[in-house]
């Protein structure tokens, strides 16, 4: 009886592990389901998004206010537009501000990062940042560099 106890015990401490490591899993990868907080769209077009992907983070003044929803390539001007979810109560950013594309580091993620401008107008969902800056590609910096351009 006391052998039955024990594998019981473990065996209910096992299952609890890999469902702690099944919820850490799901954290880390971002696929854990999301809460139903109200967004809303707006875009920005790119020459050179550099490494930015779908669930990437949007940022204004270094917090974290949506999500990047997907990156397509736009056919008639050849740029990336980059379709982003914003929390519903961030409803006032200025129409006249920027999406610049910047690296938490020097090899780090890539995220995007609204610079405010002082428009008293908003933007508004379905709208798109009139001002936009690529990534920087330290590739392209180093071959400048090296061929002396």
């Amino acid at each position: 009886m006391k052998q039955r106890t024990t594998d019981i015990t473990v065996g209910l401490f096992m299952l609890a592990g890999l469902a702690a490591l099944l919820f850490l899993a799901l954290q880390v990868s971002g696929l854990s389901p999301k809460s139903a907080e109200s967004t809303y769209t707006i875009y920005a077009n790119f020459n050179d998004t550099g490494g930015i992907t779908p669930r990437g983070r949007v940022s204004m003044a270094g917090v974290t206010v949506g999500s990047i929803d997907s990156v397509s390539l736009n056919k008639e001007t050849f740029q990336a537009r980059v379709a982003m979810s914003i929390h519903g109560d961030v409803d006032n950013i200025p129409a006249d501000s920027a999406a610049v594309i910047r690296t938490s580091g020097l090899l780090g993620e890539q995220y995007i990062d609204i610079s405010i401008g002082g428009e008293m107008d908003s933007l508004k969902p379905g709208d798109t940042f009139y001002s936009s800056q690529s990534a920087m590609n330290i590739e392209r910096l180093i071959s400048n560099f090296a061929s002396g351009k």
